[in-house]
């Protein structure tokens, strides 16, 4: 079955899908609302737009919401065709994430631990970022999404990642609470994040602020 797992909350749920099936199959889950754009070319991109969308159907069926496609706003932020609520979605075949939230702004990050993480966080970790990091890529990627699920709570492209989007140090575990920063100009947003480490794949995403 390519649902991994959902979770929940009032208002809100989360999702990973493991992608096993061709094209068609996925395609058949999301007709009429969407189809792959012509734009995307490689097979498994193609995937992933699919495997994105059957997610969001799944996630919002079981919120009791009608699927009628995603759309996005100016900044290329997704959102639910029909709705005003807060959608985030990724992925790093063959898995997908998503996030769904009635109120509140979300943002969820899933990738796959690779060396290469190792030569981009100097550009993109604060100096104390880096040094908490160590020589752990498990640690190194979870920086890397958290600052990823800021951006997206952000919704929009401007920030500066190692400037605008901060990480307070934490201890490396399975699964943990830590402390994100969103910095624009004077304005400092704290925003709690959670995080999963799965044994191919490490996801974080935004905790719910009680309204």
């Amino acid at each position: 079955m390519p649902l991994e797992k959902i979770v929940q909350e009032p208002g809100r749920a989360w999702a990973l899908w493991r992608i096993s099936e061709t094209e068609s199959e996925l395609a058949a889950r999301v007709l009429p609302y969407e189809t792959v754009p012509d734009t995307l070319v490689h097979p498994n991109k193609r995937l992933e737009y699919l495997a994105g969308r059957a997610l969001v159907k799944t996630i919002m069926e079981k919120m009791g919401l009608s699927f009628q496609g995603i759309t996005k706003d100016e900044f290329g932020k997704p959102y639910p065709e029909g709705y005003d609520h807060h959608l985030s979605l990724s992925h790093s075949y063959p898995y997908v994430g998503a996030l769904l939230d009635l109120n509140q702004a979300v943002g969820i990050d899933l990738e796959q631990p690779k060396d290469k993480l190792f030569r981009i966080a100097p550009r993109v970790f604060a100096p104390e970022e880096l040094h908490d990091a160590g020589t752990s890529l498990t640690k190194h990627c979870i920086y890397w999404c958290a600052k990823e699920a800021l951006l997206k709570v952000y919704g929009k492209k401007d920030l500066v990642f190692s400037e605008n989007l901060l990480i307070s140090p934490f201890r490396e575990e399975m699964e943990g609470e830590i402390h994100g920063r969103i910095i624009v100009k004077d304005r400092v947003s704290m925003i709690p994040l959670h995080y999963s480490v799965y044994p191919n794949f490490v996801v974080v995403f935004n905790q719910s602020k009680k309204i």
